[in-house]
């Protein structure tokens, strides 16, 4: 499950009241960010799309950055829960069940994968760590599949921590450009990227296996 460390850390949200204004705040700080950017965004803005004077959002977030962690952290910390409940066949290959996994989670969340990414250098050095430190976690679930991998043959991976961040970088963009209604189905992308998946780490000489519907 996810660490202490990935839970929202904004300073106000005692009783059922506060916790809901505060989960108002971050959806619609949410929609600004993804829409405008981070830096584009006021507190003003904020407030007025949740209904409250903007004295009030600062009780429960000082500053616009604590918004941009506890989005962040709230992201990374059910992404880690949503991994450990997870539920696929027991025997289908680790890697095979990651990109599955990061897609199928992924697509239907494209504001926070915007955001996680793209506002990670608006982040100030140490609610970066923090946020750092949760991203880590995820990328040391695939390392640790491609290590294992590489060690039974199964994969040829020469720096499972580059080959880790290669592919989640390229599972992570499917958001940014795929709509649906088009061509592709989301199957048919959750297929091709697991073949190329495959590919990236598969040894020399070896067939490929073809992906399971």
């Amino acid at each position: 499950m996810a660490s202490a460390a990935a839970r929202p850390q904004s300073r106000s949200r005692t009783g059922a009241k506060g916790q809901e204004t505060a989960a108002r705040v971050l959806k619609a700080a949410l929609k600004r960010f993804a829409a405008n950017g981070y830096a584009a965004v006021s507190m003003r803005e904020i407030a007025a799309d949740v209904g409250v004077q903007p004295g009030a959002l600062y009780n429960h977030f000082p500053t616009k950055q604590d918004i941009l962690k506890d989005l962040m952290l709230a992201h990374m910390g059910e992404l880690l829960a949503a991994w450990d409940e997870a539920a696929f066949p027991a025997d289908m290959d680790p890697l095979e069940r990651f990109v599955r996994f990061h897609i199928r989670y992924h697509l239907e969340r494209a504001d926070e994968v915007f955001i996680s990414y793209m506002e990670l250098r608006n982040l100030e050095p140490d609610n970066f760590d923090i946020v750092e430190a949760e991203r880590r976690r995820y990328e040391g679930i695939l390392t640790g599949i491609l290590e294992t991998g590489s060690a039974e043959g199964r994969y040829s991976v020469r720096e499972p921590r580059v080959a880790t961040r290669a592919i989640i970088a390229m599972l992570t963009g499917i958001p940014s450009w795929y709509r649906q209604g088009g061509r592709l189905s989301k199957l048919d992308i959750e297929e091709i990227y697991l073949d190329l998946a495959r590919k990236a780490v598969a040894p020399e000489n070896r067939d490929i296996p073809a992906p399971q519907a």
